[in-house]
Order: structure tokens, then C-alpha cells, then sequence
């Protein structure tokens, strides 16, 4: 038999038993889909790691203040609720770790921004100059802060690109003077955009100020220390080096505090790179989670194949008996009762490749989780309908072929 009179056959098989057909390749429709819609998610959330670890740096370690112990050694303060950095210790470090190419102190808050009858609530970033480099923020229209803005608390700023197009529109506002609260500022230059950041936030919403600038002039009523900065970032030319700044940091800082040995840290060192293999590792175990139960609905719709298969040699014996009688070889047999399973499956695959796009299409669209479509999903779910009709449609087609004819047409 020819490979057309195969399938033709099979065919005719399957429409004879429509509905029976139909229930058996449901099972393949919802391993098919399944796969689809949980590898697209998966790829999804891998992509937007890998978006997150671009905008944070590999290379990079964030220091914020501590938990303590407020004056007299009484009661204990959560971590963040007093400055325990300085722009001394950003200093320290610069001189003292030679694996670190770029450290910065930085104070933020948030604030009313105000330009003519336009006025926006954003918040703002009080920065050294490598804190540029660190966040890679690049300018788009402009210059940046020069030496004595840094210097002199200069009331100079620049705009985030959603802060600028609130309030000039598709103008850039360069030599512009803007209100922060009540201090009137002069844009001397713009950021380049950045979008939606790792986590959701819109990266553009923000204003930069030199670091002495926000001390004095934003935050002057809180009273700070002197030289007291809310965070320290820093990155260093080589990844392989992270491990040993970080240890090297930590130690100088103990130092510079005054830390007894056994006595907690006033610091928090948090290495971006670790929190972001965390991550990794969780959506990499959920990814495997979900393949598992796809996986699973496969198996129980080819399961489903290879019973009504069985079914279907039982109740054609005579059939298969007059087949042989007539000519046809065991091989024939088989490759027919293959040809039905791989087509009950293909169907099935067919659908569910169509109900796993639209699914993976709509999740991504209603549920707000990322989602990762393209042609090598298609195709792997195509493979996976292809093998569960091959592995499971074996087994009731060489039973069939291995019937003897003699006792098959005896079969009542």
C-alpha cells in the first residue's frame, strides 16, 4: 500500500467513529495548548530577567543603611531609619578598592515639580557624578553637572524624559527655570529614556540634582549629618571580581564604623547579581513546573490514543483478518492502525497549537504576565503532537499486525 491508500484509509477509519475520534484527541488539544501557553510564559519571564539584570548591572553592588540602635544604645531602629553612610565612605572605597571602577552616594525624595501652569509629582535623585554611569542614564539634549555645580550646591537639574514631555511637551526646557517645592531650578540637560523598568516603574519619572544641591536645598529642614548620603552604589570592572569587592567593601566599612568583631553591621551590602540568580532560579523551577504538568496532560491524551487503538483492533480483528487473507502484509497492518494514531494526534496537535497562540495571546494581554510567542514554541508543541501519536500508537499497531489471520476471521 502507498502512503496516500494508507492515510486514506486511515481517515476513512476515523470519520466512520467521529465523535470517538474527536474525545481521544482531546487530551492532545490540551497538552498541545498547555505547552504553548506555559513555555510562551516562560520565555516571557526569562526575557524580562534578562531586561531587569541589563538595568541593574551584574557588575554592581548597592550599600544602604543598617539596622541599629537609636542614641543611648536603647531602642532598636529598623533598617534605613537613620543615615549611617557618608560620602566619606564612597570616597574610601574609590581609594582603597582597586577593583572598583565607579562608586557613588545618593540621597533621594520625592517632590511637586512645577513650570508655568504645568506641574508634576516625581521624584528626584541627589547623585555624585559616576551615578550616571552606574544606572547607565545617558543625556539626551544638554549637558550634565560639571565640577562646580558638584561643589557649590548649584540649582541646576536635570529631567527624566517623562518629567520633560509633562512639562514641556516635545520641547526640551534647556535654560528653562522649574520649580522643586519652592527652590527654583535651572534644566540644563535631559535623559535619554529608559522605559519601564525591571520591576514595572517608569525609569523616566525622575528629576537629577548634584548630591550637595539636595542636601541643602531639598532636604535642609530634616537636619542630616554631615556628608550623609541614603545609599552608596558602586560596579566594578570585571563580574569575576564582585565576590571579593563585596568582601573587601564590607571590611573596609566595619572599619570606618567602628564595628567590634560579633556586633551587628550599621550597613546592608545587597549584590544585585545574587538577587537576580534568585530570581533566575525561581522562574526557572516554576518554568519546570509548569512544563511538568504539560507534560503530564500529553501523556494522559496519548494514553487516551493508545486505549481507543486497542479498542479499535479489538473491534476490527475480522477486518484485519480479511486484510491479510487477501495479501497484506503484518508491515501494511501496522504502518495503517500508526496512521490513525499519528492522525487522531496531528488533529488534536492542529488544535491545540490554535487554542495555545490564542490562550498564550490573551494571558498576555489580561493577566499582565510577560509572554514570549515565536515559531520555536509552534514547533516544539508540532514535535511533541508528532512523538505522542508515534510512542503511543506503536504499541496497538504491531498488536494488530501480529494477529494471525486464520484466528482473526474466526472472530465472531
Amino acid at each position: 500500500m502507498s502512503f496516500l491508500d494508507i492515510l486514506r484509509t486511515a481517515a476513512f477509519a476515523l470519520r466512520g467513529n467521529w465523535m470517538r475520534s474527536a474525545l481521544t484527541s482531546l487530551g492532545v488539544i490540551i497538552g498541545i495548548a498547555a505547552v504553548i501557553v506555559m513555555v510562551s510564559v516562560g520565555q516571557g519571564t526569562q526575557r524580562e530577567i534578562d531586561k531587569l539584570v541589563s538595568g541593574l548591572g551584574s557588575q554592581r553592588l548597592d550599600i544602604s543603611p543598617g539596622a541599629g540602635r537609636g542614641p543611648g544604645g536603647g531602642v532598636r531602629m529598623s533598617a534605613g531609619s537613620f543615615f549611617t553612610l557618608t560620602q566619606g565612605d564612597a570616597e574610601a572605597i574609590r581609594d582603597e578598592i582597586p577593583e572598583v571602577q565607579y562608586v557613588a552616594g545618593a540621597l533621594r525624595g520625592n517632590t511637586q515639580v512645577v513650570y508655568a501652569e504645568n506641574n508634576a509629582s516625581t521624584s528626584w535623585q541627589g547623585v555624585q557624578a559616576d551615578w550616571f554611569d552606574i544606572n547607565g542614564w545617558t543625556l539626551a539634549e544638554g549637558q550634565g553637572f560639571d565640577a562646580q555645580a558638584y561643589g557649590s550646591a548649584a540649582k541646576v537639574v536635570i529631567l527624566g524624559d517623562t518629567v520633560r514631555r509633562t512639562l514641556f511637551g516635545e520641547d526640551s526646557g534647556i535654560g528653562q527655570s522649574i520649580r522643586l517645592g519652592r527652590v527654583p531650578f535651572t534644566v540644563v540637560g535631559t535623559l535619554a529614556p529608559k522605559g519601564q523598568g525591571g520591576f514595572g516603574q517608569d525609569q523616566d519619572d525622575v528629576v537629577m540634582v548634584p548630591l550637595e544641591t539636595a542636601r541643602r536645598r531639598l532636604l535642609g529642614t530634616m537636619g542630616l549629618p554631615p556628608g550623609a548620603v541614603m545609599q552608596i552604589a558602586l560596579t566594578v570592572a570585571d563580574a569575576r571580581d564582585l565576590g571579593y569587592a563585596q568582601t573587601e567593601v564590607e571590611a573596609l566599612l566595619r572599619q570606618r564604623h567602628r564595628i567590634r568583631p560579633g556586633d551587628e553591621d550599621d550597613f546592608n551590602v545587597r549584590n544585585i547579581s545574587e538577587i537576580v540568580a534568585t530570581r533566575t532560579a525561581t522562574t526557572n523551577l516554576m518554568s519546570k513546573l509548569l512544563g511538568a504538568v504539560a507534560t503530564i496532560c500529553l501523556i494522559i491524551g496519548g494514553i487516551g490514543i493508545m486505549n481507543i487503538m486497542l479498542v479499535s483492533v479489538t473491534e476490527r480483528i475480522r477486518e484485519i483478518g480479511l486484510r491479510m487473507a487477501v495479501g497484506a502484509a503484518p508491515s501494511d497492518v501496522r504502518r495503517q492502525f500508526l496512521a490513525e494514531a499519528m492522525l487522531i494526534s496531528l488533529i488534536g496537535g492542529v488544535i491545540g497549537i490554535a487554542i495555545g497562540v490564542v490562550g498564550a495571546l490573551l494571558v498576555g494581554r489580561f493577566s499582565g504576565l510577560p509572554v514570549a510567542l515565536n515559531a520555536q514554541v509552534v514547533g516544539l508543541a508540532a514535535a511533541f503532537s508528532i512523538g505522542t501519536g508515534l510512542f503511543f500508537g506503536y504499541y496497538p499497531a504491531r498488536k494488530a499486525s501480529l494477529l494471525d489471520p486464520i484466528e482473526a476471521l474466526r472472530q465472531q
